[in-house]
């Protein structure tokens, strides 16, 4: 993390230049009144110094008063997905309050490692999920490098949880067995659903989405990246088609392009020149399988020409099967003249 440490007298700077050492691992400046270089910035007032460190730094650790630190920020406060962390430590480095952004921003994390690290340093986390240890939706997002959507949900759900009320989640098995593995969580606390079959779906439960594509609601969404693009297409299909085909998919799923990791195919298309173009402008990567390894798979896909011609079970499905990272096919292809879509995560 690169990381400002803000003091504003000489014991300050003292208690800075002892807690250096501790963060080592980190990208460390020292903010201050009376030293310069090497590390060391002057500056005349805390004001001064906010808009650079809140703009430019992952975490501001303050060594002062958390009643100045609280009306010094306060004009700077945003939101809590991108706010920097902001912690607040006592002189004798013996108290440390994570402040603003405790899970998205780190705050507590960081302030976990340094009261470790510090003997008899006693870390004040207020967060209510990390004092009483229960799942914490942020913390598993920002652990699987997920999206998040309608982040003013996440309330409602923290609170549904805390209380021990039953909170819904609507997502994939592959994403549902590494929830139940995350730290905090507890069976009978969440029903899950899987977007195919929401019999008994409740509207009035709290819910949380897990799934690669936004949604039109308010509910908190968490989003997978990493999406894989199935594609066939008829030979000679110039690269101009399969790019528009591509562009009115994502358009029409509410994917992000630039969560597309890569492209996969059947083998044989491997010399398509308008695939490998659209793959090379795209800047994605392309992979192939071939007839074995799509067999090979016990899944059941659309109907497809290609068993026909080639007598394997598919191309745009089974491809992006393959080539996912959680082998999760979450959306059928879709056929667009002479183009093929499908995605897996």
């Amino acid at each position: 993390m690169k990381i400002a440490i803000a003091t504003i007298n000489n014991p300050s700077l003292e208690s800075a230049k002892k807690l250096l050492p501790v963060l080592k691992d980190h990208d460390c400046t020292v903010f201050n009144k009376a030293q310069d270089g090497d590390g060391f910035v002057k500056f005349d007032k805390v004001d001064d110094i906010l808009p650079t460190t809140w703009a430019e730094y992952d975490a501001i650790i303050f060594i002062m008063a958390t009643g100045a630190v609280i009306r010094k920020i306060a004009p700077h406060l945003k939101d809590k997905a991108t706010d920097p962390a902001v912690l607040i430590m006592t002189l004798d480095l013996k108290r440390i309050i994570p402040l603003v952004s405790g899970h998205l921003g780190g705050a507590n994390e960081l302030a976990d490692d340094i009261s470790s690290s510090i003997k008899e340093c006693v870390n004040f986390v207020t967060t209510a999920s990390d004092q009483i240890k229960v799942l914490a939706f942020d913390m598993f997002a920002k652990k699987m490098n997920y999206g998040i959507s309608n982040l003013k949900s996440l309330a409602e759900v923290a609170n549904s949880i805390i209380n021990k009320q039953i909170v819904q989640v609507v997502s994939y098995p592959s994403v549902i067995e590494k929830l139940k593995s995350f730290e905090g969580y507890k069976d009978g606390s969440i029903v899950f659903f899987n977007p195919d079959n929401l019999e008994d779906f409740d509207n009035n439960i709290p819910t949380v989405y897990i799934l690669p594509q936004k949604l039109a609601n308010n509910s908190l969404q968490l989003h997978p990246k990493n999406i894989t693009l199935g594609l066939g297409m008829n030979r000679d299909t110039p690269a101009k088609e399969i790019k528009l085909a591509v562009q009115r998919f994502c358009f029409e799923h509410s994917i992000n392009l630039e969560d597309v990791t890569n492209c996969a195919s059947f083998e044989a298309k491997a010399d398509e020149v308008g695939l490998l173009e659209f793959a090379k402008d795209a800047n994605k990567e392309l992979k192939f399988f071939n007839k074995d390894e799509i067999n090979a798979l016990k899944q059941n896909f659309s109907p497809s020409q290609a068993t026909k011609f080639f007598n394997i079970k598919g191309v745009a499905e089974p491809a992006s099967l393959l080539a996912s990272e959680n082998k999760t096919l979450f959306l059928s292809k879709r056929i667009y003249g002479a183009v093929t879509v499908a995605a897996s995560f």
